[in-house]
């Protein structure tokens, strides 16, 4: 899908001024404390192939940590979720950047894996996307060096101790095809195929001097977030069928504490303060450069400065806003790309370092698999106590 038509979209979906609508990866490859040291992630003699050599077991990385049960009246930590959508490495050293942030801030992410990214075009015809022609894809395949690039940043990515999630295939958003018109037997389709991709590469690629991913992704993948924020309500049965233990699709959502969806965690983009708006704007790069420029990825350079504060302390303020109060998990959405002249890539940099500042205590930087193993973890009347604050409304020892 080309920028112009996807903005378009959006507008007749009446969001645009909201700042609380669908998401598009467009044209782009679409519970540790903030500080703390992890291991150096290193192979094992054990490591084994799995199928065709695409995908190993075997292999350490940094364990996630032990989920601390909060008590009765104990403040819970500020948790934070960086992910990305799409999570495709296309030379513009976006993927390694964000990785080297992460690791110089104690951070983990989740990454969302859109598995076209793994099959070569020449292959295409492997892809048969629900209500759309065999091969078609509203986001570009990559080159056969893109591939590469994206395999060795996803390699490395889950052995500092990133999660790997999915961002599903073709990214239909409009048309009769839309993923929002899709079944629940669809929608499994979809995820199969995704899988496929991600562990077939090596047959689907011929490549032959690229390391295989050191994980089983049929047991790593618990969770995705699908194009546009769209298709959920049809997604969820087939998510549970599959095991999957949360989801981030939904198509907006307000700073409270999640709670489950049939079955699944619920973790949706959220509305934060927007500076210099009366509305607020939903907590993803898209969203931002949608009210900032509206339908252009190129507006005047003149504006850039602006913009890139402006974005910067939305980020932050939604921070803020929930650290002081509520302490409700903040998420904020991503894709590599350099819109505007990179400042929404910027401004999520910015955010981060701010949010890791050593003045900040009891922050979590973490990928949505560790906030679930949290949540997972708690006593549910105190969560229930917690989904009790609203946005704003501060935590006192008697709200858990």
């Amino acid at each position: 899908m080309r920028i112009e038509d996807a903005m378009r979209e959006v507008s007749r979906r009446g969001i645009l001024g909201l700042g609380m609508g669908a998401v598009a990866s467009l044209t782009a490859v679409g519970c540790s404390s903030s500080g703390s040291d992890k291991a150096a992630p290193k192979r094992t003699a054990q490591a084994k192939p799995i199928g065709d050599g695409s995908t190993s077991r075997g292999v350490n990385r940094p364990k996630d940590p032990k989920p601390e049960r909060l008590e009765r009246g104990q403040k819970p930590p500020q948790f934070v979720v960086f992910s990305w959508d799409g999570a495709g490495e296309v030379g513009n050293g976006l993927f390694p950047r964000f990785r080297k942030l992460a690791e110089d801030h104690g951070a983990t992410m989740t990454f969302f894996l859109s598995g076209l990214y793994c099959l070569p075009e020449s292959k295409k015809s492997l892809y048969k996307p629900p209500n759309n022609p065999v091969g078609a894809s509203d986001i570009g395949y990559l080159t056969d060096d893109h591939i590469k690039a994206t395999l060795e940043n996803v390699r490395l990515a889950w052995l500092e101790g990133h999660e790997i999630g999915t961002h599903f295939n073709g990214h239909f958003c409009s048309g009769r095809g839309t993923v929002a018109n899709w079944t629940s037997a669809q929608w499994e389709s979809e995820v199969e195929q995704a899988v496929s991709f991600v562990t077939q590469w090596r047959t689907n690629t011929g490549f032959k001097d690229v390391d295989p991913l050191p994980f089983d992704y049929r047991e790593e993948l618990i969770g995705g977030r699908t194009p546009c924020l769209l298709g959920q309500q049809n997604l969820l049965p087939t998510a549970r069928k599959l095991g999957w233990r949360y989801d981030a699709s939904s198509p907006g959502g307000r700073q409270v504490w999640p709670s489950k969806k049939m079955g699944l965690w619920d973790y949706p983009l959220q509305q934060i303060p927007f500076p210099g708006h009366s509305f607020e704007v939903l907590s993803m790069d898209y969203n931002v450069l949608a009210n900032q420029s509206q339908n252009s990825t190129k507006a005047p350079p003149a504006n850039y400065p602006g913009w890139r504060k402006q974005a910067t302390d939305a980020y932050i303020a939604g921070f803020q806003r929930a650290y002081e109060t509520n302490r409700a998990p903040f998420f904020i959405g991503n894709h590599f790309e350099q819109w505007n002249g990179g400042i929404y890539m910027d401004a999520v940099e910015e955010a981060l370092k701010h949010m890791a500042d050593e003045k900040n205590k009891d922050v979590r930087l973490v990928s949505f698999k560790q906030l679930t193993d949290w949540l997972d973890a708690q006593d549910p009347e105190v969560l229930a106590d917690l989904r009790g604050l609203g946005v704003g409304q501060a935590w006192t020892a008697g709200s858990s």
